[in-house]
């Protein structure tokens, strides 16, 4: 008896995706030449150009949230998931250029965690290396699912024998190359994956009778089930954003969204998430490192014609995903049970592309899972390697003996991710899942950096008791809202948790701070702003560029085009 699987893939889509994994696996081999040291397999030998690691630094985000949960959430809640983007993306990934970088490139930190340690001491080092590291895991599990679920889409295998074949494929390149491996695949795979969606944007709205045709599709589901779907209005216009923040009192939607979502969440995120940073510490120059999340920026805000778009079409085109947003049950979903909204784009694919078009869209899929995935696995791999294993557990040893330990760990980690890949298959919208992971680990950790690069007085013991009692605080709320004590739909309790954790974190830090000894200023320098000359913050040679070519007007030109698209939209 055959296998049944949601997509019908021919003879030519196959021949495309194996076209694909032998260039994938080729980058890894021919990386792994390049490999000669610890420097060069956790950070390239900081050897990259910024448009390379800029692509990269879009493309490791590019993954399972950004295609499968956006979709997700369009086909759920429509356009006010854009501010994922225009307000929880674009701002903070300025601020991480132009702010933040020169302290983590110019410092010479190998992670994020390093440089707590040089800021903040042993205390903040371990408690922020093992979040960090948990987090990376977590994450990963949601991308393996999902990689998973389109293996078995595509073939029909149970999932378990889906996500093994996955983690495999993305263990292999990374073990080969490391971070090399991974960037120069996110390259690759970034151009797939625009190759794949766009023609499902073209084909989908043109079926439905272009933009105005896919409104009155909506505008009519919505009046025809006004008890589970959400408002047409709501669904077709950004602000005030109520289906995204939860609250019903649009002033306190905006608030939550610019402030729960634009700032902590946004902020927390983007500025120290090691898997993001560490693309721009791989570049060629501080210039270089600046410029990376800026240029990532330009295609970031273009991202959203990619993914919700195609979530909203298969909200009205597909039946199964039209039925289930009315309320209905409907079986045959991805991953074998019932249709979830995370299976938008798949349904979306086998309804609308043919022969061909069905490989390139399967292929950048698969892409955008493993460099998801492999940004994890990777940034997990320098972590639990040079913040742990080397400070904590075994010292002095030669680069040889921590870049095998590296490979052992990436083993692991991907063994373990494939545990946590079945957690996230218990969400049928993996936002809610991201978002509250996101609210516990990134949150308190931007509060901790915020007041160490800013504020000279914050001292060690207040660097770990901060994080602490931050993670502490949003899983309290996380709790609370389990518990049924309060309730916000959306990802309102996500956004609450991760601004109580930030609150929580700040409150404990300047208290703490107050009460204890802080460094000595000459240990300060490159690591605090009032302490680091001027002349450590730039790059000197960016005054001879054009302005197109330097970081402070490419961050404003990224900003002014983001304030169009939030008017227009």
């Amino acid at each position: 008896m055959p296998l049944e699987t949601l997509i019908n893939a021919g003879f030519v889509d196959y021949l495309i995706l194996l076209i694909y994994f032998v260039f994938v696996l080729g980058i890894g081999l021919a990386a792994r030449h390049q490999v000669s040291d610890s420097l060069d397999f956790f950070l390239s030998g900081r050897s990259l150009p910024g448009w390379v690691t800029g692509l990269a630094f879009v493309s490791a985000n590019l993954g399972a949230v950004e295609i499968m949960g956006m979709s997700a959430n369009g086909a759920q809640i429509g356009i006010p998931t854009v501010h994922y983007f225009w307000i929880g993306a674009i701002p903070a990934m300025v601020f991480l250029g132009i702010v933040m970088m020169p302290f983590y490139y110019g410092s010479g930190v190998r992670s994020v965690p390093e440089f707590m340690l040089k800021r903040f001491g042993p205390a903040a080092h371990l408690v922020n290396a093992i979040s960090f590291a948990l987090a990376q895991l977590l994450i990963a599990g949601i991308n393996l699912y999902l990689l998973g679920t389109i293996v078995h889409a595509l073939l029909g295998w149970p999932l378990w024998v889906a996500l093994i074949v996955a983690a495999v494929i993305v263990l292999a390149y990374i073990s080969l190359g490391g971070l090399s491996a991974a960037i120069y695949n996110e390259v690759l795979q970034f151009f797939v994956i625009v190759a794949s969606l766009l023609p499902l944007v073209i084909i989908g709205l043109h079926r439905v009778g272009g933009w105005s045709g896919l409104k009155a599709k909506i505008t009519a589901a919505a009046d025809a089930h006004p008890d589970v779907v959400t408002p047409a209005a709501q669904q077709l216009h950004s602000w005030p954003g109520q289906a995204l923040s939860g609250f019903s009192n649009p002033v306190m939607s905006v608030i939550g969204i610019t402030l729960g979502l634009g700032f902590v969440l946004s902020f927390g995120y983007w500025t120290t998430n090691f898997v993001e940073v560490q693309r721009a510490m791989a570049s060629d120059s501080l210039s270089s490192a600046r410029k990376t999340p800026i240029i990532g920026a330009f295609p970031k805000m273009l991202v959203p014609f990619l993914t919700v778009l195609p979530g909203m079409l298969a909200a009205v085109l597909v039946p199964e995903i039209a039925r289930m947003k009315a309320g209905e049950k409907v079986a045959g979903g991805a991953s074998g049970g019932f249709v979830q909204y995370n299976d938008s784009v798949l349904f979306l694919i086998r309804s609308l592309l043919p022969t061909g078009l069905t490989g390139v869209a399967i292929t950048g899929l698969l892409a955008a899972f493993m460099a998801g995935m492999a940004a994890n696995i990777s940034a997990f791999n320098t972590v639990f390697s040079v913040d742990i294993w080397q400070h904590y557990v075994v010292k002095d040893k030669s680069d040889d003996y921590y870049v095998k330990v590296g490979r052992i760990a990436t083993v692991i980690a991907t063994v373990i991710a494939i545990g946590t890949a079945f957690m996230a298959s218990g969400f049928s919208n993996i936002m809610d899942y991201l978002q509250t992971l996101f609210g516990f680990f990134n949150a308190p950790l931007f509060a901790t950096f915020i007041l160490g690069m800013f504020w000279k007085r914050s001292t060690p013991h207040a660097g770990w008791s901060g994080l602490v009692v931050g993670t502490l605080s949003a899983v309290t709320v996380w709790v609370m809202s389990l518990t049924g004590v309060f309730t916000l739909p959306g990802q309102g309790t996500a956004f609450l948790a991760a601004t109580v954790g930030f609150v929580a974190d700040i409150i404990v830090s300047i208290v703490v701070s107050l009460f204890t000894e802080p460094k000595p200023a000459e240990e300060l320098v490159r690591l605090v702003y009032s302490e680091t000359p001027k002349e450590h913050l730039v790059d000197p040679q960016e005054k001879s560029l054009p302005w197109y070519r330097r970081t402070v007007p490419l961050g404003m030109t990224v900003l002014a085009i983001t304030v169009v698209l939030n008017i227009v939209f």
